[in-house]
């Protein structure tokens, strides 16, 4: 079995988007990139335009922005100008200069607006590997929290994962609401007709929707598959690395899981002596994982990629 045309076409535009992201600190030339698309150098970057809505040279100053923007947040201790070498600009300047023109502040200033306080030596920390219990923190400049009205812990399990293989259908907009549509209406059925509802599935937050604009922001609806599987239908194939995450059991309604990724982001990661690493943040829907139709209530783990800080 062969890939359709269409499929063969954004395969390809696929490899050339994740090979930017992985070589963010590299020079990225036209030619080399139209050579991973296997397209010719003389169409690639009108053929690139035409299928992102962004030319490629203003598409790879996004992202190196936008990466070194996440980075300043979630690993406090990377330095300005070193977030600026690992996406690729030679010079603080220079990196200064597009920060600001994307936000609008420098990005001294843009990470202190973004900061949380971090306690030291805080003494509510569980001494156990495997499963830490951490209450909540202040954001910085934020009205501190009532103990007395404290929200419960956050129990959050360190996991090490397999690489898995997925399939996957990205969206491309504005989250909330319209993902949930989207697996509905695209995902759900071309995983029915598959026959893969007994396997595992994922949801793959590739931007934050504080930092990318919504028409960029990308979320891909993932099934595993085996290792030989050929998709189709504008489905995609790809590893999802393995390695270790933390993990935060979450069951409630679809408007609620933005709250439950906030605590995981904002009370537990930053005094918790990790931080974010390159991998993605998804949730990992189990095959038996509970649902509920009549008031959409659902479960799934969320998983954020850690690394020691």
């Amino acid at each position: 079995m062969t890939r359709d045309s269409r499929s063969e076409y954004e395969w390809r535009m696929h490899k050339v988007l994740t090979h930017i992201d992985n070589h963010l600190d590299e020079a990225l030339e036209l030619a080399a990139l139209a050579d991973v698309a296997h397209f010719s150098a003389y169409h690639f970057h009108r053929l690139f335009a035409a299928w992102a809505g962004e030319t490629l040279g203003d598409y790879i100053r996004r992202r190196r922005v936008e990466v070194a923007a996440l980075r300043l947040t979630t690993q406090p201790r990377l330095s300005v100008l070193e977030a600026a070498v690992s996406v690729g600009f030679g010079s603080g300047e220079a990196f200064s200069r597009a920060f600001r023109a994307r936000f609008g502040s420098s990005p001294t200033a843009w990470r202190a607006s973004h900061d949380w306080v971090l306690p030291c030596d805080d003494p509510s920390r569980d001494s156990n590997p495997g499963q830490i219990a951490l209450h909540g923190f202040t954001k910085n400049g934020a009205t501190p929290r009532n103990p007395a009205h404290e929200e419960p812990p956050v129990n959050v399990q360190l996991i090490t994962r397999p690489p898995v293989t997925i399939a996957y259908l990205r969206y491309t907009g504005p989250f909330g609401a319209p993902v949930g549509e989207f697996w509905a209406e695209k995902a759900a059925p071309w995983i029915g007709a598959h026959k893969l509802w007994s396997r595992a599935r994922y949801g793959i937050s590739h931007d934050d929707p504080s930092i990318t604009a919504p028409e960029h922001a990308r979320y891909d609806a993932c099934v595993e598959v085996p290792e030989d599987f050929v998709p189709d239908g504008g489905f995609q194939k790809t590893v999802l690395p393995g390695g270790r995450y933390a993990s935060l059991k979450f069951q409630g309604l679809p408007e609620e899981i933005n709250d439950a990724w906030t605590r995981l982001m904002r009370d537990w990661l930053p005094a918790s002596g990790f931080q974010f690493d390159s991998r993605p943040a998804f949730e990992y829907y189990a095959p038996d994982m509970a649902f509920d139709e009549k008031t959409m209530a659902f479960e799934c783990d969320i998983c954020i990629p850690i690394a020691p800080l």
